[in-house]
């Protein structure tokens, strides 16, 4: 919030990709301009996998926000990296997985952001589908939908986080980023993100 990746601004929505509208808008993308923060979250990156998956053999970020993030972790753990695309390479190899890693391998998968969990899904879908084993997914921070939780529980795959909304919003407020109005906008939006602001 200091560095504004995360703005709030419940009386001047956004408009998402989906067409969804939405009080916040979060581009950990900024955080990589900022030495301390990216060690920052590098590090804490490295730990929760450690804490949550133990021994894994390969780091693979997710095209396009989770390949230098999961660059940075791989590095502190001195593994392997690879990344997956949204669809195959339209030239040359078609490659869908990129990087020198070999099928067998337990994987943990690096994201920066988890909405719904769909795009994020796909990756560890056609990981799994060549062959690796998925310890799970980390990432930066999770809007925390029910859509979400209930898309991981259907994948299996483990989902572990640095952050959530719901402390991003106590966060906030604590330190006056918002104010006590704001919240309620702010809860009722993720309860109903995909209806939220069409009747006002």
């Amino acid at each position: 919030m200091q560095i504004k990746a995360i703005k709030l601004q419940p009386n001047n929505p956004f408009t998402w990709a989906s067409g969804w509208k939405s009080p916040i808008y979060c581009d950990n993308r900024i955080t990589l301009s900022h030495p301390s923060i990216r060690t920052y979250i590098r590090q804490k990156l490295t730990t929760l996998i450690q804490e949550e998956f133990g021994v894994v053999g390969c780091v693979a970020g997710v095209a396009t926000a989770g390949i230098p993030q999961g660059v940075l972790v791989a590095q502190e753990l001195g593994l392997p990296f690879a990344y997956v695309r949204a669809k195959p390479k339209e030239h040359g190899t078609g490659n869908l997985i990129e990087g020198d890693i070999f099928p067998g391998q337990r994987v943990v998968v690096v994201e920066d952001l988890i909405s719904t969990g769909k795009s994020s899904l796909q990756a560890v879908d056609a990981l799994r589908d060549a062959g690796y084993e998925v310890a799970g997914l980390v990432a930066i921070f999770t809007y925390g939908f029910d859509a979400a939780t209930q898309n991981f529980k259907n994948a299996k795959c483990r989902l572990a986080t640095l952050s959530n909304y719901t402390a991003l919003i106590k966060y906030a407020e604590k330190h006056q980023y918002i104010s006590s109005d704001d919240v309620s906008v702010l809860q009722k939006w993720r309860e109903n993100p995909a209806d939220w602001g069409k009747n006002e």
